[in-house]
C-alpha cells in the first residue's frame, strides 16, 4: 500500500514516517518549492507526474496545503492533513471544502468554528507524541550543564525585528490607545480570545490604511482574522512571555533557563541558552527540568500546544496556562498543573520545586497517559478510520 508523504522540514516527520512504515505502508516522499502556494502550475505538473507512475492509498502532510488538496481532488485520493500550527491561514482556502480532504485540528474551538461555517472536512484530535523516545535518549550521554534545569521554557518570544506588530507603528493615537487597551485586557484572560471580534469600524479602517491586507480569490480569511492573530495575538504572547519570565527571574534568580532562537534576548536573572535541537536536546531538557513551562500562543484558543504534549511525552513535569482541551484527556494536579495568573504561577513554581515526590508522581502520570493514549500509532489509526481507510 503506497502513501504519498508531503515532505517539508516539519516537526514529527521522522516519527510519522516510522509509524506509517511500521503499519505496512510504503512511502513516496514528495517535496516541491511551491508546496505553500495557493496555486502553482509547476506544483500541479510535478504532482500529476508522480500520480501517473504509482497508485496511492492516500496522501499525508503535516499542516494543510491548498495545492496538495487540489491535486488530490483531481486524482480522487484521500488527503489527510494533521495541522499543528496556529494561526493557520490555509484553513480559510476554498479548497477546504473538497470531499477528498480529511483535515485534523488540535484546537477544538477552531474545529467548531469551521464546522459551524459548514466545513464538514475538519476533525478534532490532540497532537500525537513519541513518548518512547525518552526511554531511548535516556541511555545516551547529553549536555547536563545545558539540559538540567530547575525551571525551563522552550519557545519564541515573538520579539524579533520586523515583526507584524511593528508594521502598525504609524496608526493614529486613538487606535494605538485602543489596541493597547484590548491587548492588556486579553493578557488577563485565559481560555477565550476576543481580539478578532473587537476589530471593526474606524479601528479596522485605520489598520487597513497603515498595513493593508486583502485576501486573494482563493481564500476567505478576513482582515480581522489576520490582524487579530498575526499582529496582535503574537504581540500579546510576546508581552505575556516576557513579563512572566521576568517575574520568575525576579523571584527565583538564575533558576530559569530560556531556550529560544533569539540569542540576544536578555531577561534579568534568566539564562538564555539559545536554540535547541527538537529531536536530540529538547526531550532531554523536558525530562531533566524540574518544572517545564508552557505559555500558549494566544491564537490557540483551547487546544493543547505541541510543546505541552512533547513535555508530557518526555516524562517532564508540565506547568501551563489553562487550555480547555486539556480537560478532555488529562486531570489537573494529577497529570499536569495549570496556573490562573502570574502570582499563581510563581506560587506553584515555589511549591513544586520543594515537593519533589508530588512533582515526580504528576510527571509520571502525564507521561503514561500520553504513552498509552496519544502515540503516533493511535493517532494514525484514528486518522485512517475517519478517512475510511483500512
Amino acid at each position: 500500500m503506497n502513501v504519498l508523504f508531503i515532505d517539508w522540514p516539519c516537526f514529527g516527520k521522522a516519527d510519522a514516517v516510522f509509524t506509517l512504515q511500521q503499519m505496512g505502508y510504503k512511502l513516496t516522499m514528495f517535496s516541491h518549492k511551491d508546496y505553500q502556494e495557493r496555486i502553482s502550475p509547476d506544483f500541479d505538473k510535478d504532482f500529476d507526474h508522480v500520480m501517473k507512475h504509482k497508485k496511492f492509498k492516500f496522501c499525508f502532510s503535516f499542516n494543510f496545503y491548498p495545492v496538495v488538496s487540489e491535486g488530490c481532488k483531481r486524482h480522487n485520493i484521500p488527503y489527510i492533513a494533521l495541522v499543528y500550527d496556529s494561526p493557520y491561514v490555509p484553513l480559510y482556502s476554498y479548497t477546504m471544502i473538497y470531499p477528498t480532504n480529511y483535515v485534523f485540528l488540535f484546537d477544538k474551538q477552531e474545529y467548531l468554528k469551521l464546522r459551524n461555517m459548514g466545513i464538514t472536512t475538519v476533525y478534532y484530535t490532540p497532537l500525537p507524541v513519541n513518548a518512547s523516545i525518552i526511554d531511548f535518549l535516556a541511555k545516551k550521554p547529553f549536555d547536563c550543564e545545558k539540559c538540567v534545569c530547575d525551571v525551563s521554557f522552550v519557545g519564541s518570544l515573538y520579539n524579533e525585528a520586523h515583526n507584524f506588530y511593528d508594521r502598525l507603528a504609524n496608526v493614529n493615537d486613538y487606535t494605538r490607545g485602543y489596541l493597547d487597551a484590548i491587548m492588556e485586557a486579553q493578557l488577563k484572560i485565559y481560555g477565550y480570545n476576543f481580539l478578532e471580534e473587537l476589530l471593526s469600524g474606524e479601528i479596522l479602517q485605520e489598520l487597513l490604511r497603515v498595513s493593508p491586507y486583502a485576501n486573494d480569490k482563493y481564500g476567505v480569511e478576513t482582515p480581522e482574522y489576520i490582524y487579530a492573530n498575526y499582529y496582535l495575538g503574537r504581540k500579546v504572547s510576546s508581552l505575556e512571555r516576557i513579563r512572566l519570565l521576568t517575574a520568575i527571574g525576579d523571584r527565583f534568580p538564575n533558576k530559569l533557563k530560556l531556550f529560544t532562537l533569539n540569542k540576544n534576548v536578555r531577561i534579568p536573572n534568566v539564562q538564555n541558552m539559545g536554540a535547541t535541537d527538537y529531536y536530540q536536546e529538547m526531550p532531554q531538557i523536558f525530562a531533566n527540568s524540574k518544572i517545564n513551562l508552557n505559555i500558549t500562543l494566544k491564537s490557540i484558543q483551547s487546544g493543547i500546544p505541541l510543546r505541552a504534549m512533547d513535555i508530557l511525552g518526555a516524562g517532564g513535569f508540565l506547568l501551563t496556562n489553562f487550555q480547555a482541551d486539556f480537560l478532555d484527556y488529562f486531570v489537573p494536579d494529577q497529570d499536569f498543573v495549570y496556573y490562573n495568573d502570574s502570582e499563581d504561577l510563581l506560587d506553584k513554581i515555589e511549591y513544586y520545586l520543594s515537593h519533589e515526590k508530588e512533582r515526580k508522581e504528576i510527571s509520571e502520570n502525564g507521561h503514561q497517559k500520553v504513552k498509552e493514549n496519544h502515540s503516533f500509532e493511535k493517532c494514525f489509526q484514528e486518522l485512517l478510520h475517519a478517512a475510511h481507510i483500512d
